[in-house]
């Protein structure tokens, strides 16, 4: 009988244990494609409308720089997505982005860009709307 509860235990604990690790996912991305674009985007426009003496601006930056990477690494080889115009457009947003991240870390983001990406944004949720 002690041999029986203690097999039970081990069992026990051995799914608590893996559905606890299955729970989230680490990189803050739910997995549904519609949804995490749409947070992302958010996150980008907070990042983009703060003024530029704002104490926050440097983290928002830096999450919006860690958003960028976890879609990225998520979306960009799932085939489901990668021809949707919505991914396309979005991706193009997230590269320029990104670029100006890496090539003027210190500089604010020109005005002209910001225009631009606001478009882009738009395009995307137009298109996410339409299932595209």
């Amino acid at each position: 009988m002690k041999r029986y509860w203690s097999r039970l235990l081990a069992l026990v604990l051995v799914a608590v244990i893996g559905l606890i690790g299955c729970s989230g996912s680490p990189d803050g991305l739910s997995g549904d494609y519609r949804q995490d674009t749409l947070s992302v985007i958010n996150t980008l426009r907070h990042a983009l409308e703060l003024p530029d003496n704002s104490p926050e601006k440097g983290a928002a930056q830096a999450q919006a720089r860690q958003k960028i990477n976890t879609f990225a690494a998520r979306y960009q080889r799932d085939s489901s997505v990668t021809g949707l115009a919505s991914f396309t457009t979005m991706r193009t947003a997230l590269n320029s982005l990104a670029g100006h991240y890496s090539s003027y870390p210190n500089r604010p983001v020109p005005k002209k860009m910001k225009e631009r990406l606001e478009m882009e944004f738009e395009q995307v949720e137009a298109a996410l709307k339409r299932g595209a």
